[in-house]
């Protein structure tokens, strides 16, 4: 699959490059980004050098798009579309360094992707699933915001270097509003 770049108002998404190196590694020391997300933990400067070839292979074979968030040239955040195949379900997964949050970029960086990810010029999914670790309230409040219906908990679904959790699931189809939902988890 070629690597596509989106562009919404204030961002640029586009493919991973050696420059953002420095950048990743720094971000994923954030203790949020180690405990929500499936980098590794520790987090070395070796995973950053690493993640930059692994993404443009998971691009090349078609299973996996991942964008860097650029604000101003700046690198945010990294957001992917996981486990693609045209016309099927992927899962949306993403993470924004700290000084980055809270200004709605991430909102804005999913769109863009679910716009494409839904897309004929995109793999055409017929659903995107969000998944969280249970308790990443920070996330599920974006993925209400973008619309995704709150589906439940699957137990002991994510793993990573720290350890196996439960986790939250949403999932958004195509024709879908995209109106805010209720979520009994974060509404109560």
């Amino acid at each position: 699959m070629e690597t596509v770049t989106l562009r919404t108002a204030r961002l640029e998404l586009s493919v991973p490059t050696e420059a953002d190196v420095d950048p990743i590694y720094v971000a994923c020391q954030d203790a949020a980004i180690q405990r929500f997300t499936t980098v590794p933990s520790p987090y070395s400067r070796q995973d950053a050098e690493g993640f930059i070839p692994f993404a443009a292979t998971r691009w090349s074979d078609g299973i996996e798009a991942t964008w860097a968030i650029r604000e101003h040239g700046r690198l945010a955040g990294m957001i992917s579309l996981h486990h693609l195949t045209a016309g099927s379900t992927a899962e949306i997964g993403f993470w924004m360094a700290p000084e980055s949050r809270g200004r709605g970029l991430l909102t804005e960086a999913s769109t863009a992707v679910i716009d494409w990810g839904f897309s004929h010029t995109g793999p055409a999914l017929a659903r995107i699933e969000w998944r969280a670790v249970v308790g990443n309230v920070a996330s599920a409040r974006v993925a209400r915001a973008l619309g995704f219906r709150y589906e439940g908990v699957l137990r002991s679904a994510i793993g990573n270097s720290l350890g196996r959790y439960d986790s939250w699931i949403a999932g958004i189809l195509p024709m879908d509003d995209r109106m805010p939902q209720t979520w009994t988890v974060l509404d109560a």
